[in-house]
């Protein structure tokens, strides 16, 4: 049995205008970021996308989006969808938050994006267990859906952190992701 998940990024904050990264630092949406989140809502129902149920991260501004772009849904907020959390790095300049160096060493006083990982492998089975054969919305961060990446697709870190949209410009409204049954192998 497949299940669904529609994945899409929180708008741009107060944070990302300034080249801020947040990870768990709460970073309220911006005028841009609430225009996004109405375009967003607006594009997936255009596109006549339904959930049968939207998660969220706990964090604000997954919330603040979630809540513009889906003001029809009932949300479920889940702190395993939250961004990596960059420890220090909270709120200092995107330059010094490097992916690349934080696959399986965290951040200082942080986490490392193996930790995110396992955070969403975790959600996955969650999703399993509960909503099989359904369509699952989620509104989060780029970790999550870089890990995303990594367990449905079956890549490396690396090959995921070359390929993220953010650096190869390649934005979309919404990512698809499929989980498989529990014979897929992606998931052990």
């Amino acid at each position: 049995m497949k299940t669904k998940i529609m994945y899409y990024v929180h708008g741009t904050t107060t944070d990302n205008a300034e080249k801020l990264c947040s990870g768990w630092k709460e970073a309220l949406l911006n005028e841009l970021g609430k225009e996004q989140a109405l375009n967003l809502g607006n594009v997936i129902r255009n596109k006549k996308i339904k959930f049968d149920v939207l998660f969220t991260s706990d964090l604000k501004r997954a919330v603040e989006s979630a809540n513009i772009a889906f003001p029809e849904y009932e949300k479920i907020t889940d702190s395993r969808l939250r961004e990596c959390n960059y420890g220090d790095l909270d709120g200092k300049h995107k330059s010094l938050v490097v992916y690349e160096e934080h696959v399986d060493t965290p951040f200082p006083n942080g986490e490392s994006l193996k930790n995110v990982e396992k955070r969403m492998r975790d959600f996955i089975e969650f999703v399993k267990k509960n909503y099989a054969g359904k369509t699952i919305g989620v509104i989060a961060h780029r970790a999550p859906q870089l890990a995303l990446e990594v367990i449905t697709k079956r890549m490396s870190w690396e090959e995921a952190n070359k390929n993220d949209w953010r650096k190869t410009g390649d934005w979309q409204p919404g990512w698809e992701y499929i989980i498989e049954d529990d014979n897929d192998q992606s998931l052990s």
